[in-house]
């Protein structure tokens, strides 16, 4: 794809991303917006996608079947995507022995997220895409999301919830225990979502409080 037709596509996930105050510092044609897919339409299973990683070799996502996955959507130009790697890094640390994998999926230019990784380590893979990766977002159901967002998925592939917007520690703990109690069965999918909205219901209480 040459890059003023992938600057184009890139700009329909960027535009959403706008409205919720986040930057977008290419300064691309904003396309009309559309709505929000319903949740109903985020699949029940992981959706199947391969893409190139930072040294162009192709990685399907079923290469980590088997394990929990935590898929972070995220682009360099996006100011909170890049405060969640240090987040992201320390789950990888902390989680990885516990049958979890961190993947991240970079809707941006490969020359961009190259020279960015070069300056900023990332501990757990990154996966790049221009309208491919936009594709492998439409998959999971988030054609219009601002970036970032993140998938957590049980061991056997299903979808458990999906975090729309920057991630943080309490909400990354809250998730993770639902989904590891899920993968080793001591919870089911609704009694697991259950919890977590009802978890996320009081972080936000917490932190309105506090302001």
């Amino acid at each position: 794809m040459n890059r003023p037709a992938a600057l184009a596509g890139l700009a329909a996930i960027a535009l959403t991303a706008l409205a919720a105050g986040y930057y977008f510092g290419r300064g691309a044609p904003a396309p009309e917006v559309r709505p929000a897919r319903p949740a109903s339409q985020v699949p029940g299973l992981r959706p199947v996608f391969t893409l190139a990683d930072a040294t162009g070799t192709p990685r399907s996502i079923t290469e980590w079947d088997g394990r929990a996955l935590v898929i972070n959507f995220w682009a360099t130009w996006c100011p909170p995507c890049r405060r969640e790697i240090p987040l992201l890094n320390a789950l990888q640390a902390e989680y990885a022995p516990r049958g979890f994998e961190v993947i991240g999926v970079a809707v941006d230019f490969r020359d961009d997220v190259v020279a960015y990784m070069q300056d900023t380590p990332i501990g757990y893979p990154v996966l790049i895409g221009e309208q491919d990766g936009l594709d492998a977002a439409r998959a999971f159901g988030m054609e219009t999301a601002g970036f970032p967002f993140t998938i957590f998925t049980d061991r056997g592939g299903r979808i458990v919830t999906v975090h729309v917007g920057e991630l943080h520690r309490p909400e990354a703990t809250l998730i993770l225990s639902a989904v590891e109690d899920v993968s080793a069965g001591r919870l089911d999918m609704e009694a697991a979502r259950a919890r977590i909205r009802a978890g996320m219901a009081s972080l936000k209480q917490q932190d309105t409080g506090a302001k």
